[in-house]
Order: C-alpha cells, then structure tokens, then sequence
C-alpha cells in the first residue's frame, strides 16, 4: 500500500470543519479533500474575527499557533466535528532584511480522534502588505494602484492607532468607494491626514491567497512523511542542528547540517543529515573565512 492510499485509508469517510469566514476554502478545500480524502464543510455564521484582525480593532488572541488553534477548536465545538483546519496569518518586516515585507502563512488541522496536530508553513516577500500616511484621494489611489488595486483590497483608518469600528472602513474594492472612504475619514482627521494600508485578509487579497495554498500544501507533503517504523502520518522536523563544515576551512557555520525528525504516535526518532542538500558551507557564510 503507498502513501496515498495510506492517507486515504486514515481519513476515509470523514469530515472536517474549516474554521474561516473569509473564503479560505477556496484553495484549502480542493487540496485537502483531493490529497487527503476528507470531505470539508465550512461552519455557519462562524466569526473569525473575534480570534484577532489585521486592523488591530480586535486584538489577536495568543500568538500565531495559538490562534490558529483557538479557531480550529472553536469551529468544531460548532459543528461537533472531530477533525479542524484553521489558518493564520502573519505580516511584517522581514527578519533578516527588515526592508522587505514578509507574510508568514500557518495552516493548521487537528484529529482529535487520532491526536493528531500538524501544520504546514509559508513564507514568503512576495506580498503586497504596505501602509502609508496620505492626506488626499489622489495620494491614497496612487498608493491602491501601487498595492494591485482593485483586485486587492484596501483599508482606510482616520489615524494609524485607529481601533474604533467607526474609524476603520474595510474591503475598499472599487475607486468610488475609495474617494467615499477617504472623504470620510479626511472629515474625521484632526490633523488633515489618515492612514491607508492594504486589506490582508484573504478574501480581498489573491496574493495572500496563494500563500495559504502554498502553505496547505505544505501541510500535505508533511502528512505524508509517514514515519518509518509504524507508517504513521506528520513524520517532521522537531528540532535543527547547526554547524555545517566550511568548505574551505572545514570549521562549523551557523548553516543547519542537519534535522531530528519525531513521529508523534511511537515517539520513533531520526537525524538526517544535509536537509538542504548542500554537504559544505560557502566560506561566505564561514565566521573565520568571512569574519
């Protein structure tokens, strides 16, 4: 028996609740029931929002795992399912070139029947997540274009620390709403400028979009490493080691030489060495070649 027919036998017949009200199922949905078998219903009039928004109006509930999880559970105490998927994502400046913006995407799904918990990553720079201070309609359409609007959402807030609902216009999709928005917010202004940022959640925003399909698949891949000694599902990468040679001057870099795989189910354990293929370290990367 493969892989794929492994996982099909573990999820055959069931069914998964999708913790979204943004349309996440859209590229999450047909992997999982295709790569997995499990059928994905999405629970009615379910809320995310009270887990955390992107406008900080509603703070996130824990950190980016956490918050995930808090959905996950909470749309399957709604729909009395044992298995949940939720997603979270995760916007900022990049943290090794912080001049760069950075999308960190987690989708996450939950057996509660089997114990199982496993989730799939995304990162990525290929975002369009910026905000700006602009003080006109023509600054604030200039900025939208350069965001991929009207194809990607927009936001408008009368200041940058903006919580209040009445101060925050979301899903700008269209230049008439845009102007409207920005009257409004101008009026409401005490120093004549407001704060636009794009609109990051996924409904309003393709590219972020296909960082949640990246990151589903992801979860996939890891769902089928079966670990191998009891052929259980999510054998992953717990732990790294660093200190790959220098090809140069053979001394341990900062590199990672290798990663320390866990099955979840018997508690089998393996390192394997060289996860990113390459047996020696650039001597650009070397702390005495390149001091």
């Amino acid at each position: 028996m493969d892989q794929h027919q492994l996982i099909h036998l573990f999820f055959k017949g069931r069914t998964g609740v999708l913790a979204t009200m943004h349309k996440k199922e859209e590229v999450i949905a047909p992997i999982l029931e295709k790569d997995l078998g499990i059928k994905i219903t999405i629970p009615k009039d379910f809320n995310t929002d009270v887990f955390g928004t992107f406008t900080k109006d509603i703070d996130r509930r824990g950190n980016q795992l956490e918050a995930a999880k808090y959905k996950a559970e909470a749309a399957m105490a709604l729909e009395d399912k044992t298995i949940g998927i939720a997603s979270e994502g995760a916007f900022g400046p990049h943290p090794i070139s912080p001049f760069l913006p950075f999308n960190r995407e987690i989708v996450l799904l939950i057996d509660k029947t089997t114990g199982l918990e496993i989730y799939g990553i995304s990162a990525t720079i290929e975002t369009n997540y910026m905000h700006k201070m602009v003080k006109s309609f023509q600054e604030a359409i200039e900025f939208a274009k350069e965001a991929g609007f009207p194809q990607h959402g927009i936001v408008i807030k009368v200041k940058e620390s903006s919580t209040d609902p009445k101060e925050i216009i979301k899903g700008i999709i269209t230049e008439a709403d845009l102007e409207k928005a920005v009257e409004f917010a101008l009026a409401m202004s005490s120093n004549e400028k407001i704060y636009i940022e794009t609109d990051m959640r996924a409904l309003y925003n393709p590219t972020r979009m296909k960082s949640i399909e990246a990151a589903t698949r992801d979860l996939v891949t890891k769902l089928y490493n079966l670990c191998p000694q009891c052929s259980w599902p999510g054998f992953q990468v717990v732990d790294s080691k660093k200190g790959l040679p220098c090809s140069w001057c053979g001394l341990p870099t900062e590199l990672i030489l290798s990663h320390r795989y866990l099955c979840t189910k018997c508690g089998y354990s393996e390192e394997k060495p060289y996860p990113n293929g390459i047996e020696k370290a650039d001597p650009g990367r070397c702390g005495y070649c390149n001091p």
